[in-house]
């Protein structure tokens, strides 16, 4: 995976930046946030990536900080909303803006992105909220382990593969104490 790239900025524009290394031009989309940082055209810019790969192509996200795109990782494991909704909220403020508001429980500040209802809101309040802490001293993203067995075997049919909202699903009703049991039962049902 690409984590990062350095190079002369050879374009700039409002939703994305193309950036020299060795001799490629990576053309990486940014956030508002992200674009501010980055410097004119011909200047060094340094972005930390991510690599989303689609059956219709590959989609390289740039980002100014660490800290953005471990936010822009956790927006884009929600249910309904992609890469390209996850860049348009860190678009609408700083990271620590937006933590703070996942920690608040401020729907309306991610309604006023484009492509975000109510429903879409509320789920990333509600899914990040365990996940993001408030305000803190420093611009960062603590995350914080739960011992919640439903929580664990959310986080396990993650990595086995599942979509959150397939996972969702998956341990809707089934029974267990441990999330060993609640990922058992949830892979027989599916089944």
């Amino acid at each position: 995976m690409i984590a990062s790239v350095r190079g002369p900025v050879l374009v700039r524009r409002p939703d994305h930046v193309v950036v020299e290394c060795a001799g490629v031009g990576y053309r990486l989309a940014v956030s508002a946030e992200t674009l501010d940082k980055v410097p004119a055209a011909g200047k060094e810019a340094v972005l930390h990536t991510h690599l989303v790969m689609r059956d219709d192509g590959m989609y390289l996200f740039g980002f100014a900080t660490e800290d953005e795109r471990e936010l822009f990782l956790l927006l884009n494991g929600v249910q309904s909303v992609g890469p390209k909704v996850a860049l348009a909220v860190l678009s609408g403020g700083t990271v620590r803006e937006l933590t703070n508001a996942i920690a608040s429980g401020d729907s309306a500040r991610f309604q006023a992105v484009p492509g975000i209802g109510k429903r879409t809101a509320e789920r990333i309040i509600v899914e990040l909220r365990e996940k993001v802490t408030g305000p803190t001293g420093a611009d960062e993203i603590a995350i914080i382990r739960s011992d919640d067995p439903r929580v664990i075997a959310r986080e396990g049919l993650l990595g086995l593969g599942y979509e959150p909202g397939e996972a969702d699903v998956l341990l809707d009703g089934v029974e267990g104490e441990t999330p060993e049991e609640l990922i058992a039962a949830a892979l027989k049902e599916a089944a």
